[in-house]
């Protein structure tokens, strides 16, 4: 994978040095906005830099590509270590009357999100440690779809006797709770304060 990616990197024409400076920057903006189009996860910065000149500040390219998007119907945002194209929030009932996105829907309740803020803050941790948390067993069931859903994952082993599995939130966790990394939680008091316990 790694030959068949640098053999493709040999091919492109990084520079651009035959176009005019103002085409070239318009280029390499079009160039990550296809990149972001085409993913499906948040491409961190280094791998946009693959596909601009080299020295090309790729923030750069990304703020005047932010601009170039104002007023359309989606957007460029940082989100979990990478940048990612995303519809605009305000055209969600839209896309919800028209198209099918029903395999997008988290359908998470109160408890959930409340149980995937306290792995997210004490992660990783054991299903004992959330049992510690909120006073009560949590169901295999719930566990279960959050991994289905793939907002969290298997963290390394409890260092405990037995060595029970440890949960930690994942990379989609941050995208569907619009978060760069896991600093930007809000505080412990904030969720306290609306009713959520997080131990």
């Amino acid at each position: 994978m790694t030959m068949a990616r640098d053999h493709l990197d040999e091919d492109l024409d990084r520079e651009l040095e035959e176009l005019p400076q103002d085409l070239r920057w318009r280029e390499w903006m079009r160039r990550i906005e296809a990149v972001l189009f085409a993913s499906a996860s948040p491409v961190p910065s280094d791998d946009l830099a693959r596909v601009v000149g080299q020295g090309v500040s790729v923030e750069l390219l990304i703020e005047d590509l932010i601009g170039d998007l104002e007023g359309r119907s989606f957007e460029v945002a940082k989100v979990s270590g990478g940048w990612i194209m995303r519809t605009r929030p305000a055209y969600a009932p839209a896309i919800e009357a028209a198209a099918d996105v029903e395999d997008q829907d988290l359908d998470l309740r109160e408890y959930d999100v409340a149980v995937l803020a306290a792995i997210a803050y004490h992660q990783p941790i054991t299903r004992d440690g959330l049992k510690d948390i909120f006073g009560k067993e949590i169901s295999r069931d719930l566990i279960g779809r959050l991994h289905a859903q793939d907002l969290i994952g298997t963290g390394p082993r409890s260092p405990r006797r037995g060595a029970p599995y440890t949960y930690v939130t994942t990379e989609k966790f941050l995208v569907a709770f619009d978060l760069e990394s896991l600093h930007d939680l809000p505080d412990r008091e904030q969720l306290v304060d609306a009713g959520l316990s997080v131990g």
